[in-house]
């Protein structure tokens, strides 16, 4: 799936407990570790557009890839959040949830997602996110994700909060 797919998703789902940017980040964070270093790295030069030639791609990348895009790493790092920041763990399941969303949509061709990592090497062979029968869907998904994020927060601020009934005794005032 797309950078700004998982991003959206990421924020849609997790980010809703009172951290929508860690969920957000953790949403794109895989790809952010791997291509997005790379992209950052290549600023300035001039290379082609579109898919990139596996050759030409430096090893730490697909280290990279592997270590952000493993269920196994994503347990464990939350699992240890978890112990310090309960607060920040949901957020983080983001993602654990890009991985999901990868492991279907890419093919052994083109960095299958390793999701075992560092225990299995096993890959499934996916189907392409960019073929039209699964980007529409996917954008559709997120814009609906949104749209009830969005109406379900208006509904939260236009719905007034409960007054709370202080009941008088016969002792308001110390008499009795």
């Amino acid at each position: 799936m797309d950078t700004l797919s998982h991003t959206f998703w990421g924020y849609g789902l997790y980010g809703k407990r009172g951290h929508p940017w860690l969920a957000t980040i953790f949403g794109a964070m895989p790809d952010l570790l791997s291509f997005g270093l790379l992209m950052i790295m290549r600023i300035g030069q001039d290379h082609p557009r579109g898919k990139p030639r596996l050759e030409g791609l430096p090893d730490w990348l697909f280290t990279n890839y592997n270590i952000t895009h493993s269920l196994i790493i994503a347990a464990v790092v939350i699992f240890i959040v978890y112990r310090f920041r309960k607060d920040w763990a949901f957020a983080m399941l983001a993602w654990p949830f890009h991985i999901l969303l990868d492991m279907p949509f890419h093919t052994k061709a083109f960095f299958p997602t390793p999701f075992l990592w560092p225990v299995s090497d096993f890959v499934i062979d996916g189907i392409p996110w960019s073929r039209p029968f699964v980007w529409y869907p996917n954008i559709a998904g997120v814009v609906i994700l949104l749209a009830w994020r969005w109406h379900n927060g208006r509904q939260a601020k236009l719905t007034p909060a409960p007054v709370a009934v202080v009941q008088q005794s016969d002792a308001v005032d110390g008499n009795k």
